[in-house]
């Protein structure tokens, strides 16, 4: 197989065209929406499919920022009480996770824009530059969000304490930490959720170059 085969194998044959919409139905509308859509799609076998029906959670797109000081080589990272984590096992574990700054995207707002904000809100910290890791679905099989993903450049001398906004009800707890102590809680089971993981697994491949353009 050729290298340019290998690159159009992330160049789907199929696309929005290639999808009927029969109904859709809305099942729940406030700050996010429950959207029902019946449908067909084509095959990959040629044909169409029969009809089907899928839930899906409609929101908009969000952003995550990985606050990380590259001349003292640590993170800036948050813990916060999350109701779906309460769901999940509301008579065993802690639904109080550690996490990264994130955000959803208001209205006018760029993505970058946004991550700044978030960092001042729930982390305290001015970002300087900003470094794109790039935008990913997150569940795609259930929920239309996608997630901008950022590493923002920080001086973590002053981060801590207790941050957030109390008109969204937020009692967020900052901290800071070595990158290698980060990385040995991933290795270990201690992350727990997908953001933080997968931006400290960028951030162990590209914090030379980033300590680099701080020195």
């Amino acid at each position: 197989m050729t290298k340019s085969a290998d690159k159009d194998m992330f160049r789907p044959p199929l696309n929005a065209r290639d999808v009927e919409l029969l109904v859709q139905k809305t099942g729940f509308d406030g700050y996010f929406s429950v959207q029902t859509f019946s449908l067909k799609h084509r095959l990959y076998a040629g044909g169409w499919s029969p009809p089907i029906s899928r839930e899906v959670f409609v929101t908009g797109d969000a952003v995550v920022v990985l606050p990380y000081d590259p001349v003292h080589d640590r993170v800036v990272l948050i813990e916060q009480f999350r109701a779906g984590a309460f769901a999940h096992t509301p008579e065993s574990g802690s639904p109080w996770l550690v996490e990264t700054v994130a955000g959803r995207i208001d209205k006018d707002e760029t993505a970058e824009q946004v991550a700044r904000r978030e960092a001042e809100e729930e982390a305290g910290c001015a970002l300087q530059q900003l470094h794109r890791i790039g935008t990913f679905y997150q569940s795609p099989g259930a929920t239309s969000e996608q997630i901008h993903y950022f590493c923002g450049i920080v001086d973590s001398s002053q981060a801590g304490g207790i941050h957030g906004l109390a008109s969204e009800h937020e009692d967020i707890r900052v901290f800071t930490c070595t990158r290698t102590a980060a990385l040995a809680a991933l290795a270990d089971g201690r992350v727990s959720n997908v953001t933080l993981a997968f931006v400290l697994q960028w951030l162990s491949l590209n914090h030379e170059q980033l300590r680099a353009g701080a020195a």
